[in-house]
Formats: C-alpha cells, structure tokens, sequence
C-alpha cells in the first residue's frame, strides 16, 4: 500500500479526534445539563456551526482516504491518484489547523472553538504535518495540472460493473443531448424541451429507486447519485428534473397506500406523469412547522386547499403536485400537517395554470432556470378525498422527513456535477486561451486552481457517495446526508468562481457557459436545506449522539 494512503487514514483518525474535541467543548456551551437547550444553540451559533464544518471536513478526509485504499485493492492508485489525495489532504488538514471556511467571510478558526491545543495537537500529528509540509505545494498542484492537461482523470470506478455502465451512459447521453444546447437553453429562459424529457424517461430517469414491481429499476441512492451528477454535468437543470420524481416516489413508496403506490409509482417511473414539490410557503422558508396552507374536508369528503406556496420548481408543466398542508387547524406545529397527492393538468406556455382553484406567477432568476420556479396560490382548489398519503391525516411532516436524506445526496451529487462542469469549461479555456505568448495554464496561478478544483471535487464526491452507501444499505444516513450537501455546494461554488476567474472578462459575458454554470452553482447553498440550517441541523445532531452515548454509558 502506498504511504500516502497509510498517512491519509492516520490523518483521517486525528481529524475525527480534533472534531471530538470540538464537540465537547460545543456540549458545555449549548448542553450545560446534559441535554441540548435550543436558545443556547442559536446564542452560540457560530461556534456550533463552525463545529459542523469540522467535523464535515474530518468526514471528507475520511470518505477520501477510504477511496483510495479501493483504487489500490484494484490496481488503479497511480500518479495522479496519489496528487488529488495530498493535495486535498494538505489543503483541509491546513484548513482545520488554521480555519474551516464556512463562507467567503466566515472562517471557524479553532480559537473560537476553545480547541488551540487539540488543533495543535493535530498539527503535531506525524501524518498531519506530513501532508502539511508536502501535501498541497507548489510541485504537486503543477504536476496535477499537467497530467489533468494531458486527458488523465482520477480513478472514479465504483468497482460495480452496473454502476461504471450507469456513469458511462448518462455521461454519453449529458455529451450528446444536454451539453450542447444548455447554454442556449439557459439564455432563452426556456424549458428543457419535453422530447428530451421523454428521453430522459426512456432511460429510466425518473424511476432509478422506484422498485421494479412498480416499473422502476429498482436501484439505490448511488445509482441516483450517479445520475444526477452525469447530467448535472451538462447542466444543473437536466440533473434537476429527476429530484422532483425522485421525492415524490420516495414519499409515496413509503408512506402511500397500496392503490396510492400502484396508481403513481408506475407513471412516475415511466416519465407519463412530471410531479413538483409543493412545501414552501412566503414566509416560512425552513420553518415548516409554520405552514399555513390549509385543506379542508367538503360536505362530500373531499379536500379544498387554500393557501399560498413559494419556489415551486416545475410547476406548470407538472401533473402532479406533492403538497404539505394543515388538515387540523387545531393541532398547531408539525403535528397539523398532513401531505396531499393533488393531480394538476399539465400548462403549457399559453396557460400555465389550466384549473380552477389554482394560479401561478413565475418567479424570474439569476440561474436554474430549466423548469422554471412559481408562487402558486390556491383557491378552493379541489382534491380527491382518496388523495391523503397513506391516509393518514397529521403524518405529513414525518413522511416529508424521511426524504430528507435521498433528496440531500441527490443535492449534493448535482452539486459535484456543477463543479465539474465549472471544471470542464475552465480547463478547456485555460489549454486554448494564450496570454503573454503562452497558454493561461501555464501560469501557476491558473493551473493552482485547476488542480484544486479536482481534488476537492473528488472529496466531495466520495463523501456524497459514502453517503449513498450508508442509505443503500438501510442505514439513517441524515447527518452524512447534510455534511455531503454542505461541502459539495460550497466546492460547487468555489470552482464555478474559479472557472469565471480563469475566464477573465470573458467568464462575466452571457456568450460564455462559465456566466450560467456561476449562476446555477449559487442556488446550492440554498435549496434543500441552506447551508446555515445544513449546519445547525449536523452540529445539533452530532452533539445529541454524543449525550445519548454518553447517557446510556451511566
């Protein structure tokens, strides 16, 4: 085995006790009794979040030294193997010595924390300092960029021939079908042409996890992973089509009725029927248990929803709307809510709301613009009283929460595939783009970032696909399922900026793909959880673990 790799699970092991550290120091400060007291958690915010950080950054480690002990087992650990592992090593092993940025603004420094000497300690580490000195240097990010300049790519094989064939189709696919004419797409703010959304059903896009007894193919939260990367590699909103069916077959597979299963599983699966996500309200954002909208019961029994949505991704072209309303007004929070499957007639551009009891405004934006986003208003907008998930009134949150997981790897998969793009683009430009009598790549400048941006990538992606392992194999994987989400948007984001950067002035034209990839990496912070809540929601649930153990330990 390789020393590096060797180094890399040692480094991985003091980052694990580094952020252990961090987490005891967070328990006193939001958990002074022994149990976590919510206004003390957002009083010491910062010092939580910055904790969440760490503890992701010491997972990233984790996933990717464990990638390449498997590219070892087969053969594939080569050159530029060993490069992307002391490149990321060194870079997030300085990071957790010296500040875990959250954002461009907010570094979680270990001062603040009050770990200085386990972050010394860490320092100290025999395999740390080692990637410290000659992980992330000046030979190692050139020798990078000029193997990546050369065509080579680090090892991606899963060493499972059904998911290499996966990643191979949809790559093919994203070449031939997506790429070429996203950027004309994204200009003209249309929507991704239904013929390429029946192709895209054709492969089975909407239906990778849906089982096969419902005409799915019965696949796992990495094979949806793959997916969503390959085509957001093309373009975010190609990899955006399928989370929308990937949700609601989640919700319905899970918590539907039998007749609720065989009724919409099959036309999910086959792409006959576009669903959308119908949760957020204007003034709850994150806060669901705030929802408003409210359903109601008709002399006949069936449901008259009433209320405002915000963000709806999709809208217009969908026929089936998944909606967390209030059916018991009495019952206030999260126990009042229930999901409704509330079928629509699809629009088209001449009327994008056909019913009654239904309009939509589109919300215009900078980015992800594919599907296009929508304030809907309901008014007495009816709903067959059989539309109940799993027919169970008060059980909307709780369902809703069980997707959570899927839809944030999902999240962060897409997330990679921007970034690769963002990566795609800025190589092309750097090896055609002459300067000074000499291509952009050779100035150390441009070709320091390219290596960077690869080696974070693969970080983030095998975090995310450790991840979907974890799920695949029936395990709660949320935590996992956010520090992918969390890392994978800020690498998202920091390449398309790179990518820009490389471009020059030429990257701030609209002529240019790397303007739209910057666009579209924005929204990845943001959607399915921002990343504040991604790190409330980690570091408020790693300190819980912790108490639990500790409280069963006594």
């Amino acid at each position: 085995m390789s020393e590096w790799i060797s180094a890399a699970r040692a480094a991985a092991e003091a980052a694990r006790n580094l952020a252990d550290a961090a987490r005891e120091k967070v328990a006193e400060s939001i958990a002074p009794s022994g149990q976590i007291d919510a206004a003390l958690a957002d009083r010491h915010q910062r010092m939580l979040h910055g904790f969440a950080w760490i503890a992701t950054t010491g997972e990233a480690l984790s996933a990717t030294a464990a990638w390449a002990a498997r590219a070892n087992a087969s053969h594939a650990f080569a050159e530029i193997e060993e490069l992307v592992l002391r490149i990321g090593f060194g870079e997030y092993c300085a990071q957790l010595i010296g500040g875990v940025p959250m954002s461009q603004s907010e570094i979680a420094r270990p001062f603040e924390l009050g770990i200085e000497e386990a972050a010394a300690r860490f320092a100290k580490d025999e395999a740390v300092a080692r990637f410290f000195a000659r992980g992330n240097t000046v030979e190692t990010r050139a020798a990078l960029a000029a193997r990546l300049a050369k065509g080579e790519r680090p090892d991606e094989r899963l060493g499972d021939e059904t998911l290499d064939m996966i990643r191979d189709q949809f790559r093919a696919f994203t070449a031939n079908r997506i790429a070429p004419h996203a950027q004309a797409w994204h200009l003209a703010d249309a929507l991704i042409p239904i013929e390429v959304v029946d192709e895209m059903a054709g492969l089975g896009v909407f239906g990778v996890c849906i089982a096969e007894k419902y005409g799915g193919l019965g696949l796992g939260k990495l094979a949806m992973a793959l997916v969503s990367e390959e085509l957001s590699r093309g373009w975010i909103c190609a990899g955006s089509l399928g989370t929308r069916s990937e949700i609601a077959g989640e919700l319905i597979g899970e918590n539907g009725t039998e007749a609720q299963k065989a009724k919409f599983l099959p036309r999910l699966a086959d792409g006959t029927i576009l669903p959308t996500a119908v949760f957020t309200e204007p003034d709850t954002g994150s806060d669901l248990a705030s929802v408003r909208t409210k359903a109601t019961r008709d002399a006949e029994g069936d449901w008259r929803i009433d209320g405002a949505k915000t963000w709806i991704t999709h809208a217009a072209r969908a026929d089936l709307m998944t909606v967390l309303c209030r059916t018991d007004a009495a019952t206030p929070g999260y126990g009042g809510l229930s999901m409704l499957l509330a079928e629509k007639t699809r629009g088209d551009e001449a009327t994008a709301f056909p019913d009654e009891g239904i309009a939509g405004e589109e919300i215009e934006v900078l980015g992800y613009r594919g599907m296009r986003e929508y304030t809907l208003a309901f008014d007495d907008f009816k709903v067959p009283a059989d539309s109940l998930l799993g027919g169970a009134e008060g059980m909307g949150f709780k369902q809703l929460m069980r997707t959570f997981e899927g839809a944030r790897i999902q999240t962060a998969a897409r997330a990679i595939g921007v970034g690769w793009n963002a990566f795609d683009l800025a190589l092309t430009y750097a090896m055609e783009r002459r300067q000074f009598d000499r291509p952009l790549i050779a100035f150390p400048r441009v070709s320091d970032k390219l290596a960077v941006m690869v080696a974070e990538l693969v970080m983030a992606r095998e975090l995310t696909y450790a991840a979907a392992r974890h799920k695949d194999k029936g395990e709660r994987c949320d935590i996992e399922a956010g520090m992918a989400k969390l890392i994978a948007a800020r690498v998202a984001w920091s390449n398309a900026d790179a990518n820009v950067q490389i471009h020059g002035g030429n990257g701030y034209a609209l002529d240019y793909a790397a303007s739209r990839v910057l666009c579209d990496a924005r929204i990845l912070n943001i959607f399915e959880g921002a990343a504040e809540i991604q790190a409330h929601v980690i570091g408020r649930g790693l300190v819980a673990s912790r108490l639990a153990m500790s409280e069963s330990a006594m």
